[in-house]
Formats: C-alpha cells, sequence, structure tokens
C-alpha cells in the first residue's frame, strides 16, 4: 500500500531521536508527557532541566522546543497566563505543548529504551481467554434481543487487548530467539541452556496454540454473519457520534472496524492464499530447532580446533577496558595489525587534466604499480630477468614451413602426373585440397566461357585452366570424397610447357 506525501511527512516526528542533540531533545520531550495536557514556556523547559543536571541556556531552550514545533511534536500554546510583572511575562509568554503524534512517539520511544534486550515471556494464558471471550459474544449475539452495547464494547475491548498483547509477545519472543541462535559463538553451557528453552518452553506453548486455534476459528466462523450489525452497534455514540461534523478524524477502538476482526482471522487461520501466523509460528520454531541443530554440529566439529574466539575477544575487550589510551592503542595495532594510513602520491596520466574540485567517484583511477600496492615500496625486488631464449620455437616454426611446403610439392607432383586422367584416379587428400585451391583462384581471376579463367603457382610451377565444356562430366575422387564438375573441363600443366 502506498503512502501519500503527508503521510510520509508525519515520519519527521521521529527526527529528534536520530539528531545528535537526542539526550537533550529526550528530557524535553519526557517533561512533556510527564502528565496530561502539559504547557510549558521555554523558561520552565530550561529550569526543569537544570534541576534534572542537564543545564542548557534559554536561548537553547527555545532553539530546541521550536525545532520540535517544526517537526510536529509539539505546537505553540493557546493557554491564557496571568502574569504579575514583566520579568514573568517574558518567562511565560511562549508556550508549548504536545501534539497526538508526538505524544505517541515518545511513548513509544520510552518503550523501546526501557525494553532490554531479555527475552519477553508469552503470554499463552492469554489465548484461553481470548477463546473464551469470542465464545460468550457469539452466545450473547445469537439469543434472542442480541445483546446491549455496554456489553458488546466491554467483551470486543477485552477481547482485542487480550489479542494484542499476545501477539505482541510472541513476536518480541521470537525476535530474541532469532537473535541469539544467530550467534555462532554459544558454549556448552549457554547450548545447554537454549536447548532447555527451546524443547521444554516452545513446544508447551506451540501445543496450547495448535489446541486452541480450531476453538477460536470456530467462534470467529459463528461471529462472521454477525460482525457488520456488531460493528455498526460498537459504532454508534462514543467520541465518532460525538465528532460528527466536525470534521475531526477519529481512530476508532481496536474491534470496531472489520478489518481488526478480518486481522484476527487472519492470525489464526489462512486467508486468500496468505499463510496465517500460526502457520508462520510452526515454520518459525522449526528454524529455530535447526539453528541449535546446526550449533550442536559446529560444537562438535569444533573441539579442540579453537573455531571460536569469543573468549579471546572478551579477553582483550577486558584489556581493552583497563589500559590507557597508548596501551590501548598498541594492543588494537598488535592484536588486528591495522596500522596508520600512509599518503602516497602517484603522478597521474599528464595528458589528464582533472580539476581540483573533482569528485574521487567519477575521477578516472591511478594505475598503482604492484611493488607500491603489495608490499609499499617502489624499488622492484629481486633480479633482472633475462632474455628469453625463443631459438627452439623459431627453428620449430621453420620445419613447420618447410614440411607444409614439401607436402604442397607432393601434392603439385601428382595433380601433374594425373593431369590428363583426372577422373580416372584416386587422389589424396593433400592433392585434392590443392586442385580445389588452384580451381577457386581460377574462377575468381576469370569466366571460363570467356577462356580467361587461368591460374598459376609460381612457386610449385603449376598452371591450372577452367575450360567451359557444355554436357561435360568429370568426377574427381579422393580420400576425402568425390566432387563432380558439370560443363567444366580441367587442364593441369607444367608452368614452364604452359610458357612455351
Amino acid at each position: 500500500m502506498g503512502e501519500t506525501d503527508e503521510e510520509l511527512d508525519r515520519l519527521e516526528a521521529f527526527i529528534y531521536l536520530t539528531v545528535p542533540e537526542r539526550a537533550h531533545y529526550l528530557a524535553i520531550m519526557r517533561l512533556f508527557t510527564r502528565s496530561l495536557m502539559t504547557d510549558l514556556s521555554a523558561q520552565q523547559v530550561a529550569e526543569e532541566l537544570s534541576a534534572n543536571d542537564l543545564t542548557i541556556t534559554l536561548d537553547t531552550a527555545v532553539s530546541r522546543l521550536n525545532k520540535l514545533v517544526t517537526w510536529g511534536n509539539l505546537l505553540p500554546s493557546s493557554h491564557t497566563v496571568r502574569v504579575k510583572s514583566i520579568e514573568e511575562y517574558q518567562r511565560t509568554r511562549s508556550r508549548f505543548q504536545l501534539t497526538p503524534l508526538g505524544e505517541r512517539v515518545q511513548r513509544q520511544a520510552d518503550e523501546v529504551l526501557s525494553s532490554a534486550d531479555a527475552a519477553r515471556e508469552i503470554s499463552r494464558e492469554l489465548l484461553g481467554l481470548i477463546s473464551q471471550g469470542l465464545t460468550d459474544l457469539a452466545g450473547r449475539l445469537e439469543q434472542p434481543g442480541g445483546i446491549d452495547t455496554v456489553t458488546a464494547r466491554e467483551t470486543v475491548a477485552t477481547v482485542f487487548a487480550q489479542f494484542w498483547t499476545f501477539r505482541d509477545s510472541v513476536r518480541d519472543f521470537y525476535a530474541f530467539l532469532g537473535q541469539v541462535l544467530a550467534r555462532y559463538d554459544l558454549d556448552s553451557a549457554e547450548y545447554s541452556g537454549f536447548k532447555d528453552l527451546l524443547l521444554d518452553y516452545i513446544e508447551s506453548i506451540t501445543e496450547e496454540i495448535v489446541l486452541l486455534t480450531p476453538r477460536i476459528e470456530r467462534q470467529l466462523d459463528r461471529l462472521e454473519p454477525l460482525l457488520p450489525d456488531l460493528v455498526t452497534m460498537l459504532r454508534d455514540g462514543g467520541l465518532a457520534g460525538a465528532a460528527t461534523g466536525l470534521g475531526v478524524a477519529v481512530q476508532h477502538s481496536r474491534g470496531h472496524d472489520l478489518a481488526d476482526w478480518a486481522g484476527l482471522r487472519a492470525w489464526f487461520s489462512d486467508v486468500d492464499g496468505r499463510r496465517s501466523e500460526v502457520s508462520q509460528l510452526r515454520d518459525a520454531t522449526m528454524r529455530a530447532l535447526q539453528s541449535l541443530l546446526a550449533n550442536a554440529k559446529r560444537m562438535i566439529r569444533s573441539v579442540g580446533q579453537g573455531a571460536s574466539r569469543r573468549r579471546e575477544l572478551l579477553r582483550l575487550a577486558a584489556w581493552l577496558d583497563g589500559a590507557t589510551e597508548d596501551t590501548a592503542a598498541d594492543l588494537f595495532t598488535s592484536a588486528y595489525g591495522l596500522y596508520p594510513a600512509r599518503h602516497l602520491g602517484i603522478a597521474s596520466d599528464p595528458q589528464l587534466v582533472v580539476a581540483a574540485t573533482t569528485s574521487w567517484w567519477p575521477t578516472p583511477a591511478v594505475e598503482v604499480p604492484v611493488s607500491l600496492r603489495d608490499r609499499g615500496a617502489r624499488a622492484a625486488r629481486g633480479r633482472v630477468s633475462g632474455i628469453v631464449d625463443r631459438s627452439a620455437q623459431r627453428q620449430a616454426l621453420i620445419n613447420q614451413a618447410e614440411e607444409e611446403h614439401r607436402q604442397r610439392a607432393e601434392a603439385a607432383a601428382e595433380l601433374l602426373s594425373a593431369a590428363a586422367v583426372l577422373g580416372a584416379v584416386r587422389l589424396s587428400e593433400p592433392a585434392i585440397r590443392l586442385l580445389l585451391e588452384l580451381m577457386a583462384q581460377a574462377l575468381g581471376a576469370g569466366d571460363p566461357g570467356l577462356g580467361n579463367a587461368i591460374t598459376v603457382n609460381l612457386d610449385l610451377a603449376v598452371r591450372c585452366e577452367l575450360i567451359s565444356k557444355p554436357r561435360h562430366q568429370i568426377t574427381l575422387r579422393s580420400a576425402t570424397g568425390d566432387l563432380i564438375t558439370q560443363d567444366i573441363d580441367i587442364a593441369i600443366a607444367r608452368l614452364e610447357s604452359a610458357v612455351d
């Protein structure tokens, strides 16, 4: 689902949690969220922070508050303040209060900061309460006369509060479990503890979910045709009714929209081809068991081999923590071999002019010599290699050329000896190859019908002429196959006789 620009702009309310001065902003936002509808001036904020050992000037407080207004966390207050002096007016003239978005973001930030990286216990007892609540709601709706609005609101609010608490506890626990099982440095004690956690705790939770899920699905099936009327009943009255006509957007409580019930069903049942959270929970448990097995195999393979360096790294961290700055730098350098950077200057191509303001990214790279890149030294190492003796290769090429010339000379002699009876003899492979070469050259030189399809080879002293001769056929047989020519006669002669 794509978000509009206006919706994405609301994310600016999180900016104060990421800026370098986030400690100041967190302290300021906590002042506004410590009670309901808090209304503070910049002077009061500065005084409150100073009382909490976080001293900032009044100008700094004004700047921080205005930034929070820009990001949407605060807004200028319209609260009327009675003052008795000009000095008191100067202190209280600019007042600020929380926006709904700012209050929600700060509440979520405090929840994140207060939750440590510990395992959150799954509230599995809520599953039975959810099943019982849905059963009671379906039974009351099916009774004659239905259910009154107050009871419906109470039952739906209780069911969805229990469901969201259970859902969040499941997600938090499996996120923690995945973080732990991703480690490949578990020692035997840690492995034993997580093995018991998986085999006992998770197994009992999974069994209870598998047991109660069919019951919850049955109750949701009973409620399915009754949900439109139930949602209409829940929306009547309340804040939504009071805000009608005021143009105020109201966010309904959980369970007051059909989408909330669809989400509840999707958690327990497969809907429109999408796997339910219960199915994904089983898969996550299986992956956790597989990760545990992988750690067991790793521990068995690494016995006596020191595959994990966790203990050594912890010991090094303790040394660094207790060492002076110079000693810590020496320890770090000795442990990791990370020495200070050495700046090198290498001239680039003199014909390539690069401005000093050009970024390194698009600028062509400078070729760095191997000795400088690998060893950090410009001087070449070792002796200069001598000139390679290639006389053997040269002699081999000469011998190869002589052999080829000899084979072509023998092929030419064979063609000359069989010139009068080309169709009655079987030519060797070199002879037929030479004949085809001569015929191709003759055809390229002229037309047999005009009497100029002639070629000569001075090295072999061979003359070949193709003569137009209608209804004449010659079959040339050779070791590589037969060639049939039509309407052409082939005249092979020694070059000397051709000249005479």
